[in-house]
């Protein structure tokens, strides 16, 4: 079956929120943010923008008609500024005007006087001053305290992984109506239609009931959307409400990459210990959070970076401690990975810096030390139908790992200022919102008296093909063609209390939903048919739209069987809601089973440096993934290869950087790079990996929407490889993202911008 929205796509006939037609009397709303990253807001002139052309009211936090809190996990940020600024760019009144030029124009009318504070841009200086947002959380199996005395070999050392900004398509945006009774109805590019609805009525005073928000797709969301579209939406919604009339908020490109959270930045230390066979025998790991200057869902972050800290790995003896650190940056957010990405990164460097000391390839280290069936996290959940040695194993002998090495190593040595490296890159990444009650999902079907087929559910379609898989499910149960089934807009008034489009699960959970309410409708044709028909109940069956009893087709279609229940009354209408069982997890012992299942895989990088320049290409990712039993591969695919580059964008290229007054100092498309075509891999090779997939997972097929995203984690340590065949002893730190700039630096430690001795031949030559 193929994606259903590509055509629709690429002829510009796809809805997003900017292509909703404007509504006659609609007010265009921008946003005056703090231009200080922390301050005491004394006060603030708007008298200059109120009386400019075409400004109808700007409103502040005295206007907001409820409370003025829109956190979630932890009530620590205001709608609208209010006493104090925290960050640069925060909200701090909300500008309505006829126009939009006018609306901006209005902005730079308005005087704020702020009393600077003291500014904290490093987690690590955050954490000294006891700048938490929430208290640490510690992972613990066994004693590792007591199993160093043990270790024939430890090492430590420090890692540092950057942010990386989602740079969705369609920008944060929203689109607010007031409606009957007071209430407001919100087109939003949302992940989290709940969330949005929620935080609405909370700030506007009103019930959830009074509050509609409703999502066709979005034009990308990484998890930028899953909380951070949500000051966007009750902001256009504030001023509808208070206007009474349509309000639209988008947020241009540099506003959006100035305004918003980002990846959160880590900061971490590790120590890891081995026996004789370089098996691993303990890790502590501290892990310094940079959440910003709310909590917005760092701690829900920070609990998945504990989760997957020790990754593919079985680590008998593990103490793994995260603190979440409030500093003076927008408040980071999730993206795609949600801080596993962050935690496999520092145990690879542990494992990397290891094999450097030894002086042995890091791959002999990860494949001897590869989880097993049987073994278990430091949650104590145990690896359950476990692929991690299939996966690499698999693809060490269909990608010949043993011959890519050998080249490598053979064209390191006919090569002087070009050398090639590789790593291999496993990966295990759990499935499942690790908050237990998040994982329940509704669907809503309707069967049309004509046969065709309506399905509403809480999953937002944001390219990663969901609205295609659902489509799948409904017509494989149903036993129909896939184009009698549409898939509507994501809308809280028809399905309610959603789960956000996140953490892998969205296509298992409303897929499964979907399943389950049209597998009802699917009995209740066929026992009207048993009856309608006299035919025997056990024997009826629905395939390719016709109706067979013992498998032979009767003379009853589809249409025919749908018609005549519609005319006897049976009812063609199903809500179902599917909840992940035997799903639990104690987070004051930090212990339980909190994913339905896991993904596996490995990876092959090979990269090419070249060492006059510091430039770099990424020759090749070949990878084994684990996807079940998959029933589109086409998507799958797509998946893993967009997944891979956007990681390889996070390790080389993609740096966030703020200077020390929390200015974002990456704030557009020219100083920050994502990955085009000529930065991706030359070869990127997908093998699908031959397991029986999941009965968790929708159809046996597993989640593939984060796991390749870790794939990139080898590119890293694949350029590593590559600056260490040219300078084997240079100072290189584990500092992430691998900048052609930091290449160019490692590969000549001697030099520095104060040295005038430096001379690059001497060095060439020598």
């Amino acid at each position: 079956m193929n994606h259903l929205d590509p055509q629709r796509h690429v002829r510009g006939e796809s809805q997003y929120l900017d292509d909703v037609p404007v509504q006659q009397g609609t007010l265009y709303a921008a946003v005056f943010e703090s231009p200080l990253a922390h301050g005491k807001l004394l006060s603030i002139d708007f008298s200059a923008a109120r009386a400019a052309p075409g400004v109808v009211r700007i409103l502040t936090a005295e206007d907001i008609p409820g409370e003025n809190q829109i956190g979630g996990i932890v009530p620590d940020e205001p709608l609208l500024a209010q006493g104090h600024v925290h960050f640069r760019g925060q909200p701090v009144a909300l500008v309505l005007a006829r126009h939009e030029h006018q609306a901006h124009a209005a902005l730079k009318l308005i005087k704020a006087h702020i009393e600077p504070l003291s500014i904290i841009t490093d987690p690590r200086v955050a954490a000294a001053q006891g700048e938490l947002i929430v208290p640490p959380r510690t992972f613990k199996l066994g004693d590792s305290e007591a199993a160093w005395a043990t270790c024939a070999h430890v090492f430590e050392g420090v890692a540092e992984s950057g942010g990386q900004e989602h740079l969705y398509i369609e920008t944060q945006g929203a689109y607010a109506f007031p409606t009957e009774m007071g209430g407001v109805r919100i087109i939003s590019s949302t992940q989290g239609p709940t969330a949005v609805q929620r935080h609405t009525a909370h700030v506007l005073g009103l019930g959830m009931h009074q509050v509609e928000v409703d999502v066709t797709r979005l034009g990308g969301g990484f998890g930028g959307k899953e909380d951070q579209a949500t000051p966007w939406g009750a902001l256009a919604a504030l001023g509808a409400f208070c206007t009474k009339k349509p309000v639209k908020l988008v947020l241009d490109r540099m506003a959006d990459m100035r305004m918003t959270g980002k990846r959160h930045p880590y900061s971490s230390d590790f120590k890891i210990g081995f026996d004789e066979n370089l098996k691993i025998v303990a890790y502590e790991v501290v892990f310094y959070q940079n959440a910003g200057a709310a909590a917005d869902l760092s701690p829900a972050v920070m609990e998945r970076t504990l989760f997957h800290a020790t990754n593919s790995y079985f680590v008998p003896n593990v103490t793994a401690t995260a603190y979440s650190c409030r500093t003076n940056l927008p408040p980071n957010t999730a993206f795609r990975g949600f801080g596993g990405p962050q935690g496999m990164f520092v145990i690879e460097s542990a494992i990397a810096k290891t094999a450097e000391e030894l002086g042995m390839p890091a791959c002999e280290i990860q494949r001897r030390n590869l989880l097993r069936e049987g073994d278990v996290f430091s949650y104590r959940q145990p690896a359950e139908m476990c692929h991690a040695e299939q996966a690499w194993d698999t693809a060490a002998q269909h990608y010949d790992l043993a011959g890519l090495r050998a080249e490598v190593e053979q064209f390191n040595r006919q090569h002087k200022l070009l050398k090639k490296g590789f790593a291999v890159m496993p990966i295990c990444f759990g499935i499942s919102f690790t908050k237990t009650p998040m994982n329940q999902a509704r669907a809503l079907v309707h069967i049309y008296s004509d046969g065709s087929v309506g399905v509403s559910t809480g999953a937002v379609e944001m390219g990663q093909g969901v609205n295609t898989k659902i489509a799948h499910v409904a017509a494989r149960t149903l036993g129909i063609s896939v184009n009698r089934v549409k898939v509507e807009s994501t809308n809280t008034t028809r399905v309610a209390n959603t789960s956000p489009s996140a953490a892998s699960a969205t296509a298992d959970l409303n897929g499964k939903a979907t399943e389950m309410a049209c597998a009802a409708l699917r009995e209740r044709l066929l026992r009207h048919a048993e009856v309608e028909y006299t035919l025997n109940y056990e024997g009826i069956e629905i395939k390719n739209e016709e109706v067979l009893a013992a498998g032979i087709p009767t003379e009853t279609t589809w249409e025919k069987l749908v018609s005549s229940a519609f005319w006897k009354r049976v009812c063609l209408t199903e809500n179902a809601h599917y909840a992940t069982p035997d799903l639990h997890f104690d987070a004051t012992t930090n212990q339980g089973h909190p994913f339905a299942y896991h993904v596996y895989g490995t990876a092959l990088t090979t990269v090419t440096v070249d060492c006059l320049r510091g430039t770099y290409t990424v020759d090749a990712l070949r990878i084994a993934h684990d996807f079940g039993q998959s029933f589109n591969e086409v998507i799958d695919r797509g998946q893993i290869e967009g997944g891979a580059v956007q990681g390889i964008g996070w390790m080389t290229m993609e740096e966030v950087a703020y200077n020390d007054e929390g200015r974002l100092l990456s704030n557009s498309l020219n100083s920050y790079k994502i990955p085009d075509i000529y930065a991706a891999p030359k070869v990127l090779d997908v093998h699908f990996l031959d397991t029986p997939g999941h009965p968790k997972a929708i159809l046996r097929s597993k989640a593939v929407g984060e796991p390749p995203l870790m794939y990139g984690i080898g590119t890293y340590f694949a350029l590593r490889d590559a600056v260490r065949a040219f300078r084997p002893h240079s100072p290189l730190p584990f500092s992430a993202p691998m900048t052609p700039e930091k290449v160019l630096v490692s590969l000549y430690p001697e030099f520095s911008a104060a040295s005038a001795s430096f001379n690059l031949s001497k060095v060439l030559l020598s």
